[in-house]
């Protein structure tokens, strides 16, 4: 199949970038019976970042399986954000991690960090940890905190918690490919969208060193109430966003 009977494929299934797609596709094919089976799972409505097998994310390729979350260009900022406030050898802690993409940054561009990262998905710890453990990263399957080792507690630095942030009734509102592809638990943050939110707020100040940081990803909607359930917990929290990317983050610090 040539590459212009590919672009007219994907246009027709509806792909907006259908040009760079084909490229990537054609790229990552061994020949042309893989190319026309990756090409026909993409039609289908796959994540083309499932069909590759990965997802450039803040100048890596992290290895993406069919089934977990897919890293979005907009978490970028938020690593860059968690990057800048690691000191070398810091420890740091990426909950609800997913295919491991900020704990891979973390460690690619934290001199001597110690990372650990934990999700409850065991599809997405089984990414992770290709993406973390060849880096010198640590992955651990279990609900946020509770698989860490706790000579963690009061020493991180620096913790992650990409957590998911959809409310249940704006579920089905989402594109098929991550309503279809991608797993509730990664995308259905409860009733407001805040709920594992407020979990690892209210935890937090237990695991997080003197004058640590936890960052988070919340929409621009959430983030008066996001806010809000970060300062309940005793924590000095300010938000920062990001027009381009339209990311919006919460930076809260445990008091020294």
């Amino acid at each position: 199949m040539s590459e212009p009977e590919v672009v007219e494929r994907l246009r027709a299934a509806g792909c907006v970038f259908a040009e760079e797609e084909a490229e990537l596709l054609g790229a990552a094919a061994a020949g042309p019976a893989e190319l026309d089976a990756m090409v026909e799972r993409r039609a289908a409505g796959l994540p083309l970042e499932h069909v590759v097998g990965w997802a450039e994310f803040a100048g890596l390729r992290i290895e993406v399986d069919g089934g977990v979350f897919v890293p979005r260009r907009r978490t970028e900022f938020l690593v860059r954000r968690a990057v800048s406030l690691a000191r070398p050898g810091a420890v740091c802690v990426d909950l609800c991690c997913g295919s491991g993409a900020a704990a891979a940054v973390l460690l690619d561009a934290v001199e001597g960090a110690e990372v650990h990262a934990s999700d409850i998905e065991p599809a997405a710890v089984r990414c992770a940890r290709r993406n973390v453990e060849p880096r010198g990263g640590l992955v651990y399957e279990g609900d946020l905190f509770a698989p860490l080792p706790r000579a963690l507690r009061g020493r991180v630095e620096v913790l992650v918690a990409n957590v998911p942030y959809v409310p249940s009734g704006d579920v089905p509102l989402l594109p098929p490919e991550a309503r279809d592809h991608e797993p509730l638990v990664a995308l259905d943050g409860g009733s407001d969208g805040l709920d594992v939110l407020r979990r690892v707020a209210a935890e937090a100040v237990d695991w997080l060193a003197p004058g640590g940081h936890l960052l988070s990803e919340t929409s621009e909607r959430q983030a008066g109430q996001a806010l809000a359930a970060v300062t309940a917990q005793g924590l000095t929290a300010r938000i920062v966003e990001d027009e381009e990317l339209y990311a919006t983050v919460i930076v809260a610090t445990r008091g020294s």
